[in-house]
């Protein structure tokens, strides 16, 4: 089994990678706060969703034509077409030049499921001030800044809230604030911005959605280590990841249209994960015994001189996957690139 374009349409694959990269991603910074204290999730969530903005923020508003728009209203119309075409729920409201509103209401998609009640309100506010209350400073406007209107976990319908430009430059402390007393004005989609006139298949639109969920985990996986230092912040993102690869296999055996029983039914299902995460996977099988290999590692591509415990966390993943399919048998990293070896590999049996 090899990636190509047989692999292209594989929507199975996609759906069940972005049910364990969104599984994941929410489940770490559980983890983070429920081990490591509130203010340790929301310095990481700072810092991912910062390192985010960096990376994209600004390319994405060339790609997307809105880089010639007044600054308050290309924010909030970056913040809904990315997100729409993610798979959010996102609205998005005009209301001059100067002022335009983004809204994500209920059911949060980073919080999702009962797990909203376990987000502390730093937390949240914590994703606010990494990206919507510095995008003043990244598009170099020290006019705009964000006020937020109402957070889902503190009760509110609905985390909004407004970009606005003001006709002064404003204060590190001005860049995000807080205005409870207002509220988002009620949404209409024909007031939207379209979405990108791309006539997606199936297929593509799945493999998005994959995307758009595992670019968090290329982000937060590598922060973590980096904020809380490889022993710690490896240990909780290694044993979020055990546990969402555990919880979340009958899931994925489900969206796999099943996974047959033993070592080589898991290593054909790990096989086809792999390569529906874009990499070159291929198995070869000895008797009981399979061998899964591959020289790429999509999900970290760019990502320059990663720590070997970003590895050892996401391969917590398959491992959960593993313990749930059968708690018997052996996987087995034998090869690891960031030890120069020519591959990633695993025995499986």
């Amino acid at each position: 089994m090899r990636n190509g374009d047989a692999a292209a349409d594989d929507i199975p694959a996609y759906r069940a990678l972005e049910r364990l990269y969104h599984s994941y991603l929410t489940g770490l910074i559980l983890t983070i706060s429920s081990r490591a204290g509130s203010s340790s999730a929301a310095d990481l969530v700072f810092h991912m969703f910062r390192r985010q903005q960096q990376a994209n923020f600004l390319p994405a508003l060339k790609r997307l034509g809105l880089e010639h728009l007044p600054h308050a209203v290309a924010s909030a119309q970056y913040n809904y077409i990315v997100n729409r075409v993610g798979g959010v729920k996102v609205e998005y409201v005009y209301e001059n030049d100067q002022k335009a509103w983004i809204r994500y209401p209920p059911p949060r998609w980073i919080w999702w499921g009962t797990a909203i009640c376990g987000i502390p309100s730093e937390v949240s506010r914590a994703m606010l001030a990494g990206w919507h209350g510095n995008n003043g400073p990244a598009l170099k406007n020290p006019r705009l800044g964000f006020v937020c209107t109402g957070q889902t976990v503190d009760g509110q319908p609905g985390l909004e809230g407004y970009y606005k430009e003001y006709d002064r430059n404003l204060s590190p402390n001005e860049l995000l604030i807080y205005s409870p007393g207002e509220r988002c004005p009620r949404f209409r989609i024909e007031d939207a911005p379209e979405l990108p006139e791309v006539k997606l298949t199936e297929g593509k639109r799945q493999k998005s959605l994959r995307n758009y969920a595992g670019t968090y985990i290329s982000a937060i996986v590598p922060v973590a280590v980096e904020r809380l230092g490889p022993d710690m912040g490896g240990h909780y993102a290694k044993a979020a990841a055990r546990l969402v690869g555990m919880h979340m296999y009958d899931d994925v055996a489900s969206l796999l249209g099943g996974v047959e029983p033993g070592p080589l039914g898991f290593a054909k299902a790990f096989t086809r994960l792999a390569v529906g995460q874009g990499d070159d996977a291929v198995i070869e099988i000895q008797g009981s015994t399979a061998c899964v290999r591959q020289t790429s590692w999509r999900l970290m591509t760019g990502r320059e001189n990663l720590s070997p415990a970003v590895f050892d966390a996401c391969n917590e993943l398959w491992i959960g996957l593993a313990l749930a399919h059968d708690r018997f048998m052996r996987f087995d990293v034998i090869e690891r690139r960031d030890r120069g070896d020519a591959f990633w590999a695993w025995r499986i049996g």
